[in-house]
């Protein structure tokens, strides 16, 4: 090891549970950080300051104010840019540590893409807002045969589970009840403390760097619940499910594209709409629309403009976000009207 390498990551290496060994492993391995909100700006962070050697950020969402409350790595100007988070990610953990390769991508995970972007990795991490996605991380995990570590977290309580196909019980074992379950709190409707997201993601990040730096898979399951306004911590052992569709039965129907995930994202009023067939010239359509809606808001990788009482964002590979319903029929209609069907 280089004696500057060395140097960086002293402290760490004196820690008897990674020393320059781990250090070694840690610089040669991989780990994709699904979603860059509370959870995935931290735990990117976290892994690049540890020396992983190179990080993947996928995220399709863009930085708002509200953002900044828990969201650590970005700041006002990225807000007042509207940048892609997975762009602003890149840029702020690549001045935090050059000697890690680090790549951004703004993309929404999908059945048909999801492969694509989790193959090749030691490791993949959730920063995901809901678990329709989760469970699609979950099922591809499974078809690579990668570990993968869970979390979640809301108002002031957090969880994370980490999970090694084929040995351990999986997400869906945990969390796919038999009817489909119910509804669930969300940070729109909850609420969500800074605190509780650092928390769970400091938590995720230990579990990742052991396994990386060990080199040894998990051979238990346990979910670690926390809530930082209580104090209470617990630690459950999960048992694995003989018959789970996912980890027993290999019925990865999130991969397959047989579970429709919902539209509807976390933290606002709004539905997305998935147009991943096209690719759309930004510059052409910015000047399209201020002859019909007048100004435009655009950077290189997204545009904006007002429908009162509606907000669209769209993006380059022809996604778009309209701010201000929940229903999915007037999202389109917006589309259609102004993007094009």
């Amino acid at each position: 090891m280089e004696p500057e390498t060395f140097e960086r990551y002293s402290r760490q290496i004196l820690f008897a549970g990674i020393g320059e060994q781990g250090q070694e492993r840690l610089l040669e391995s991989s780990a994709v950080v699904v979603g860059c909100g509370a959870l995935g700006s931290a735990v990117a962070g976290l892994l690049v300051r540890s020396g992983v050697g190179r990080v993947r950020i996928v995220d399709r969402d863009f930085v708002e104010l509200s953002n900044l409350q828990r969201q650590t790595l970005f700041d006002e100007a990225d807000a007042r840019q509207s940048l892609p988070k997975a762009v602003a990610a890149e840029r702020k953990l690549r001045a935090m540590n050059s000697s890690v390769s680090v790549e951004g991508l703004v993309a929404d995970l999908a059945p048909p893409n999801a492969l694509e972007l989790l193959s090749g990795f030691s490791l993949l991490l959730d920063g995901t807002d809901n678990f329709e996605t989760r469970l699609l991380v979950n099922d591809a995990a499974i078809r690579l045969g990668v570990p993968w570590i869970y979390g979640a977290v809301v108002a002031s309580y957090g969880v994370t589970m980490a999970i090694e196909p084929e040995r351990t019980p999986c997400l869906a074992c945990l969390a796919e009840p038999a009817d489909g379950g119910g509804v669930e709190e969300t940070c729109d409707t909850a609420g969500v403390l800074n605190s509780a997201a650092g928390l769970v993601a400091s938590l995720e990040a230990a579990a990742a760097l052991r396994r990386l730096a060990t080199g040894e898979p998990w051979n238990e399951t346990r979910l670690i619940s926390a809530n930082v306004w209580s104090g209470r911590f617990q630690s459950l052992a999960v048992r694995r499910n003989p018959d789970c569709r996912a980890c027993g039965r290999h019925e990865l129907r999130y991969l397959e594209g047989q579970a429709q995930p919902h539209i509807t994202m976390c933290g606002r009023d709004s539905v997305q709409i998935h147009e991943r067939a096209r690719r759309l010239d930004l510059a052409e359509l910015g000047r399209r629309l201020e002859r019909t809606t007048g100004a435009v808001r655009a950077n290189p990788f997204l545009l904006r403009f007002l429908v009162p009482p509606y907000e669209v964002t769209v993006f380059a590979d022809g996604r778009a976000i309209v701010k201000g319903t929940k229903d999915p029929a007037v999202a389109r209609s917006l589309y259609a009207r102004y993007i094009g069907a």
